[in-house]
């Protein structure tokens, strides 16, 4: 029965038992591993009355053949992110990003740098919305979906130069030319000039909100179109005209 140590953020938890729960947990070298932890919410046991969603610790668990569920033996809280428990914009965003890994990673495939990423993300959520915006893109550049900005994603050649509006092909996996046509979503072109500025590692820091907004909105989206449906914590983070629908950028 191999014995893993990792460090780990709780991006789902169950009750499981009047003292027990289920978790998921995120780990840098691990990945997902999902895992029961007895005794969890005893004020007395191991856990101090269980393992918290959205922190961070040090984890030991057993992986057991056979078995859907590992047994989480110890975890040492290192970080908890104030701003999740004391603004609701944060706290929103936070579950968003958790669920999105939850969706769209399978279990014990590891990604450090999306790790990374997402620690990184619920220490900065003072702004919420441009963190959001840089862990939307890490995401989908970590799991294999990173858009195509600079060329036509559909054809290959060079975007058009002129007008304030290009459009985003969900099937076709980016910017296109705006044709009017029915499968794409006009966006205006700043909006995908930020989310290239993103993606080159410029910082996120002086462009007003709603083009911050457009942009979240845009990859929310197209994340949507991903999975196959929408997240519920999507209207959470992003209030109840939920992500961009076509042609409302």
């Amino acid at each position: 029965m191999p014995t893993i140590t990792d460090t780990a953020i709780c991006i789902r938890r169950w009750d499981y038992s009047e003292f027990s729960q289920t978790v998921s947990l995120f780990g840098r070298d691990h990945g997902i591993t999902r895992g029961l932890v007895k005794g969890a919410k005893r004020a007395r046991g191991s856990f101090g009355g269980g393992l918290d969603l959205l922190t961070c610790g040090e984890v030991v668990a057993i992986i057991k053949p056979g078995r859907d569920l590992a047994t989480v033996t110890q975890w040492h809280l290192l970080e908890t992110y104030p701003a999740l428990r004391q603004r609701l914009d944060a706290n929103r965003a936070g579950l968003y990003m958790a669920d999105l890994i939850h969706l769209m990673l399978v279990e014990h495939d590891p990604h450090p740098a999306l790790f990374e990423a997402l620690r990184t993300a619920l220490g900065n959520l003072d702004d919420a919305p441009r963190t959001l915006l840089g862990f939307q893109w890490k995401l989908l550049c970590e799991t294999g979906y990173r858009p195509r900005l600079d060329t036509d994603a559909q054809t290959g050649r060079a975007l058009p130069q002129e007008g304030p509006n290009l459009a985003f092909s969900p099937s076709a996996g980016g910017a296109v030319a705006d044709t009017g046509a029915a499968d794409r979503w006009r966006v205006r072109r700043r909006t995908i000039d930020l989310i290239r500025a993103i993606a080159a590692g410029k910082p996120c820091g002086g462009e007003d909100r709603k083009l911050v907004e457009h942009a979240n909105r845009l990859l929310a989206a197209y994340i949507r179109e991903l999975l196959g449906n929408e997240p519920k914590t999507t209207r959470w983070a992003f209030g109840a005209g939920g992500p961009q629908d076509p042609h409302a950028d």
